[in-house]
């Protein structure tokens, strides 16, 4: 599966006769498509000095969707032969009923691509990376003896899809993947800790073997577990909080990105349903969902239904301008797709999904935001959270925060959580960083049960009035 062309069809599957039950299938429709995936993955875990844990997964299979207004008809099926496609065109056709409706126009613009097109493991063999996690393990456990235990994982996969549409379009994509985690626990008077890190994109796996790669992702774990290690339990109570850059993000990805989805504003569902046009955060707040950014984790070259991605402008300056469309909800709302219609695989209908979804930078210094926090706490880390689309409200825990009082940074806490609503938080955000970084590469998003690949992206945040949860007194 290294071949730099993907090539769906064959005598057994061919293109022509795909096509002509697509369009039985679609007649009388909104929109349908085709779509045809061949995929594989593979993972190492070393933990406990040994391989505790090696897989290879191969799949295969179409998902053949009609569309009628928000009704979907959806069938898939790992065979691809054209008898089982007659059958899912029968299952999908009953959506449409007695038809009527006039086909969607195609998706415009031109796929351009974003990523290499081959295996990120191409010509790197099993061996090779095992010794590559056994060199990383012994780094890990050399660079400090309170070291008790590291965990390192390592995994590559290749997606090579196709959309086939009713008006004869085809488009493909190859989709590469690769992602190094490390993780250490320390010991000291008998507490333990730990830290984590890590990171990817569709890049190749050979990058990511290289020691200036993955001894700053060692160094740093190692770090986080010896700041939490000396760390105090967390304070309660509302108080302002500065959010480190980067990978902080995923509390915007969470509060604020799921419900600028269209699907949840075209029902009615989301905090943010009905306030086009209508301020929603503080002035100087810009969100941006981009899908264009070449080799990230989030990034793809098109989308799930073929409509190439875009860098779209979510909230401009605090006034929230756009959704993320798929072309189902998009067409229902009267406005243009944009690019954000993904799916887990072919075993399930697409639906509006994030990219790489971040904050703008502002014109404020880190230390200059730091030292404005009179009382506080500086969350740089974030581990699990759960949000409520229905109203924002979300709760987050962070893996690394310290407590600040009259500027000063001072000791590292645990046990801290995050309580708030996104909407209230994007109004009480005070100070934005000149300091916006993309996370490395670690997110993976849920939504009605398909995971798919995105990043995230924040600048340094001051942000008033959120609850902090904790064990000891403010």
């Amino acid at each position: 599966m290294s071949s730099t062309e993907f090539k769906p069809f064959d005598h057994d599957f061919d293109r022509d006769a795909a096509l002509a039950i697509l369009r039985e299938a679609t007649a009388g429709a909104d929109d349908g498509e085709l779509f045809i995936e061949r995929a594989h993955a593979e993972s190492l875990v070393y933990d406990d000095r040994r391989l505790r844990g090696s897989s290879y997964t191969a799949s295969q299979g179409f998902g053949l969707r009609a569309v009628a207004g928000e009704v979907t008809g959806y069938a898939h099926s790992t065979e691809l032969t054209l008898p089982t496609l007659r059958r899912a065109a029968e299952t999908a056709r009953l959506a449409v009923g007695n038809g009527g409706r006039t086909l969607a126009l195609p998706p415009e613009g031109k796929v351009t691509p974003l990523y290499m097109a081959e295996d990120p493991a191409q010509g790197i063999d099993i061996a090779t990376r095992i010794d590559l996690l056994r060199e990383i393990d012994a780094y890990a456990r050399g660079l400090d003896p309170r070291v008790v235990q590291a965990t390192v994982s390592l995994s590559t996969s290749l997606q090579q899809v196709a959309i086939l549409r009713p008006e004869g379009g085809l488009v493909t994509d190859i989709r590469p993947m690769a992602r190094l985690n490390v993780a250490v626990i320390v010991e000291d008077n008998a507490r333990r800790e730990t830290g984590g890190t890590g990171g990817g994109g569709r890049i190749p796996l050979a990058g990511m073997m290289n020691p200036a790669h993955w001894k700053p992702l060692v160094d740093e774990s190692l770090r986080i577990a010896l700041v939490n290690l000396r760390a105090q339990p967390a304070p309660a109570g509302v108080m302002d909080v500065v959010l480190g850059p980067g990978w902080p993000g995923i509390l915007l990805h969470e509060a604020v990105g799921h419900g600028l989805e269209g699907d949840f504003n075209r029902k009615g569902h989301s905090a943010f349903a009905g306030l086009m046009g209508q301020r929603v955060a503080a002035p100087g707040v810009t969100v941006i969902d981009d899908g264009t950014i070449p080799d990230r984790r989030g990034s793809i070259s098109v989308d799930d239904e073929g409509t190439p991605p875009a860098r779209n402008v979510l909230i401009e300056d605090g006034i929230l301008v756009g959704y993320l469309q798929d072309r189902q909800n998009a067409r229902l709302m009267g406005v243009a797709p944009t690019g954000n219609g993904r799916r887990e695989s072919y075993a399930h209908a697409p639906m509006p999904r994030m990219t790489n979804t971040f904050m703008l930078g502002g014109d404020a210094s880190p230390d200059a935001i730091l030292s404005d926090l009179k009382d506080g706490i500086y969350a740089v880390g974030f581990g699990g959270g759960q949000v409520d689309i229905t109203n924002g409200k979300f709760v987050f825990s962070c893996t690394e925060a310290y407590r600040v009082k009259n500027g000063v940074v001072g000791d590292p806490i645990r046990g801290a959580t995050l309580i708030g609503d996104g909407a209230t938080a994007l109004q009480q955000i005070r100070a934005i960083g000149n300091d916006m970084s993309l996370d490395p590469g670690m997110g993976t998003c849920g939504k009605q049960g398909q995971w798919v690949p995105v990043g995230v992206g924040l600048p340094s945040l001051l942000i008033g009035g959120l609850t902090v949860g904790g064990s000891a007194a403010g």
